[in-house]
């Protein structure tokens, strides 16, 4: 099959091609003889009524270049078969602003994921649609709520609602005479919510990210958090490691499965904490490399075989 792909993300130039999931799914792509065009998301543009994007043919080189851009060109989105969406969070207006455009084509090119499900679903609000399997868990902004939850479950994290890659996540003890500055901190720099959840102490065994394609489970890592560290995201000292998938991560993948695969959301990243859900990641999900590497699979191709599947 030859495939016409366009590739929303950031900037390349402060990638780890190492690590990269999009880097690995544009050189599986690439092996299978697609065509690659990479754009950043500011360059998406409607225009009388026809979504464009200014960007570069993408080429995988091999020896010290890496990769190449060509010169600038403008696109039509619906020239393509494939558009990923891989553009990093945060979950802000201009991330909601592409996936109502790209909304606008999806019935004539194959949007990786869904956008209008990829908007409708930030990581952790989907997460609320299984109560039953995340941790004791409040949204808002009411200080005395928010004070009586942590009153309640003593240990707790703070975080943003709409944040990403571990950013102002603390960790604030039952002991600690500092919450009410956080969260006082917190509403001054944003209008948004805050997300406040019990701490899992199973975090210092592993912060675990399973893979879904088409709403079914590929393999896992397990993400180990440093000493000083509550965060275990790989980008600020996390150790990946391999790690098998327990009777608990099936049933969890069981029940968010096929919500994931009615809603097409084709390539999910869910992050478990022990016996708990904690996140659903959909808009540019991790961890392809650590991936293949940990289980000897190629990740990346079980993606583009259910990309082909969909478009057949």
């Amino acid at each position: 099959m030859h495939l016409r792909v366009a590739i929303q993300m950031d900037s390349m130039d402060s990638i780890d091609i190492t690590k990269d999931s999009t880097f690995a799914l544009a050189t599986e792509a690439q092996a299978r003889g697609y065509e690659l065009f990479h754009y950043e998301p500011k360059n998406l543009i409607f225009n009388e009524g026809i979504i464009i994007a200014k960007g570069q043919r993408l080429t995988i080189e091999k020896g010290d270049t890496v990769y190449s851009l060509c010169n600038y060109q403008m696109k039509k989105i619906d020239n393509f078969d494939v558009l990923l969406l891989r553009q990093d969070p945060p979950f802000d207006m201009s991330y909601i602003t592409t996936t109502h455009m790209l909304e606008m084509v999806s019935s004539k090119v194959l949007v990786v994921n869904n956008p209008f499900w990829v908007r409708n679903h930030p990581e952790k609000i989907l997460a609320l649609d299984f109560n039953d399997l995340i941790p004791p868990t409040a949204i808002g902004r009411d200080i005395k709520m928010l004070s009586e939850f942590r009153s309640k479950h003593k240990d707790v994290i703070v975080k943003p609602l709409y944040g990403n890659g571990g950013a102002g996540v603390f960790l604030v003890r039952q002991d600690d005479m500092n919450f009410n500055s956080l969260c006082e901190m917190f509403f001054q720099s944003s209008r948004e919510p805050i997300i406040i959840q019990r701490y899992l102490p199973d975090v210092r065994a592993g912060d675990k990210r399973i893979i879904l394609v088409d709403g079914k489970p590929i393999g896992a890592l397990n993400r180990i958090p440093m000493d000083n560290e509550v965060r275990s995201n790989l980008h600020v000292g996390g150790k990946a490691e391999k790690v098998a998938l327990t009777q608990r991560d099936l049933e969890i993948c069981d029940r968010i499965g096929p919500l994931l695969l009615e809603h097409g959301q084709i390539f999910v990243g869910i992050d478990v904490i022990g016996e708990y859900l904690t996140e659903i990641n959909l808009t540019s999900p991790t961890g392809l490399a650590e991936l293949t590497l940990f289980n000897e699979i190629n990740a990346s191709g079980l993606v583009w075989d259910a990309i082909e599947q969909r478009i057949e």
